[in-house]
Order: structure tokens, then sequence, then C-alpha cells
């Protein structure tokens, strides 16, 4: 339910992005697909760039609170949406990076109220706020290599960090999955609550925040995330270039086949059926997927 004046600075964004004022300057971003699992269409990934910047310049707001409609916090990208050109994973990589970078820049405080399955850019978004509060049974799941490409969207930037190297391989390479549960035994996640009790949780979270001193929170975020985060820029400027190039790339076609097919990839790489990683980009045959 939107609480915005027609010319509130959040009104322009689409449905699939409910935006709420609660009191105290909390303001709460839903994502709203919920019969997709809030999975992403190629214009909410523009969208869900731009709005932390909306945030840090609106005057009203004070904490910002991220969730799902529905069963689910965020899949990624809706599979069902016609197949991107190489161009378009180009431009993606590129939203992607602004999508990055002000995240980390953004001086008021995020919290993710991950309330179900948080899988590939879902679970980007959900780490890289700055609480995470998950549900106990969520189903946590980064899913890039299961599909033929990098973790490109957050995780050499942010894994090592939370849970150490050892477990941030464990889980990018092989794509396991994992309960909010486990998340939090593990550091991945803050804090995790029963599933109905999530976005309470998160919202009385930041409504605290939103009543302290403002200024000294946010410059402690500013300084973890100067010393610890913006540092690391470079390693995910490394690992979305490597995505964008899977997508270019044999592996990454054969799960989009399998996927419609409904059947497991047979990846060529793991196969001995043609080494390239990379087709020529002047076909422009490639998908993406993230």
């Amino acid at each position: 339910m939107s609480t915005l004046a027609a010319d509130d600075i959040f009104a322009r964004y689409p449905d699939e992005i409910l935006v709420e004022r609660k009191p105290n300057g909390v303001l709460l971003i839903t994502l709203n697909r919920p019969d997709q699992l809030n999975s992403l269409t190629p214009p909410m990934f523009e969208h869900m760039s731009e709005i932390w910047v909306d945030i840090d310049r609106d005057p009203q707001t004070r904490v910002a609170v991220v969730t799902g409609a529905g069963r689910g916090f965020c899949t990624g990208m809706d599979v069902a949406q016609p197949d991107p050109t190489l161009d378009d994973a180009i431009a993606l990589m590129e939203i992607e990076r602004r999508r990055i970078t002000a995240l980390l820049n953004m001086d008021k405080p995020l919290i993710s109220a991950i309330n179900g399955p948080a899988v590939g850019w879902g679970l980007s978004l959900a780490l890289l706020a700055d609480i995470s509060v998950a549900a106990e049974d969520a189903v946590l799941m980064d899913g890039h290599t299961r599909v033929g490409v990098v973790a490109g969207d957050h995780s050499s930037l942010i894994w090592p960090l939370l849970v150490g190297m050892a477990k941030a391989k464990y889980y990018q390479l092989t794509s396991a999955r994992l309960t909010g549960a486990e998340a939090e035994r593990i550091g991945l996640v803050s804090l995790t609550e029963p599933r109905e009790s999530v976005l309470e949780r998160a919202l009385g979270i930041a409504n605290d925040l939103a009543q302290g001193s403002q200024q000294a929170i946010r410059w402690t975020k500013r300084s973890l995330n100067t010393g610890w985060l913006t540092n690391a820029l470079p390693q995910h400027e490394l690992s979305a270039a490597l995505e964008t190039l899977n997508f270019a790339g044999a592996d990454y076609l054969e799960a989009r086949q399998a996927f419609r097919e409904g059947r497991e990839p047979h990846f060529p790489s793991a196969h001995d059926e043609g080494h390239s990683v990379v087709r020529s980009s002047s076909r422009q045959e490639a998908r993406v997927h993230s």
C-alpha cells in the first residue's frame, strides 16, 4: 500500500517496486512480483540501481528497509523474460556497477528483510544491506555457477568479509543452498527470525536507527564501508566483467536451453565439446542471466 504524494520523489517507480513511508523517516521498499518470487524484469534492474541515490537525497528518509512481496525475497532475473543480447549484457553490467557503487556510498542505513528465497541478484541485494534479517527457513543460494556464469554481482566483494574465504569458495563454487539459520550461524546474515516476524523485526531495527544520532550512525557506516567494502570494488569490477564474458559462452547458452527443456544442463566445457569461453561478439547471439 502506497503512502506517497503524487509529487513524491519515489512516485515515479512502477507498481513492481512499492515504496511506503513509515513513521520516523523509515522507508519500506517492496519488490512486488509475488507470483514470480519477485524476480526482476529488465526495467526493474535500472530502477533498482537508481533508488539508492534517491533514498540518499530524500530529506524525509532516514533509514530504508527492502523486502519482497508474498513468500519470496527475490530470485534474480526472471528467466521467462525475452533473452537479451550480449550488448544488453554489457549494458546490464554498467547498470549493476552503478547499483553497487550507490549501495556502498549511500550514507543512510539499509536493512534487508529476507522473508523467503534469495537467489542470485536477490541474494546480492540481501547481503549488501547494512543489516540483514532472514527467515530461519529462507533458502539462500548464489546459483551463478549452475548456469555457467561467474557470481559477478557481489560474490568477491562481500562473501569473504562476511564468512571467510573457505566458506565463500565452497558456497560460490558449488552454488550450494543454505537456510537462513545456517547463514546466521556462519555470519552471512546479521540475525534470523521466524518467517512471520522478519519484516516486523527489520522495521523495528530501522525505527530505532531512525531515532538515533543520524550523524554518528551514518559516519559509522561510512567508515566501515570506506575501510573495507569500497576498497574491494576492483575485485567486483573484475568478477562483473568475467560474468559478462560468460554470457557469450556455450555453457550459459546450454544452461538456458536446459531450463526451457526441464532438464539438467550438459555443459560443453565439462564434456570436451570445445573449450572456447567466448564466442564472437559480432554474432550477437549470447543471452544474459542474473
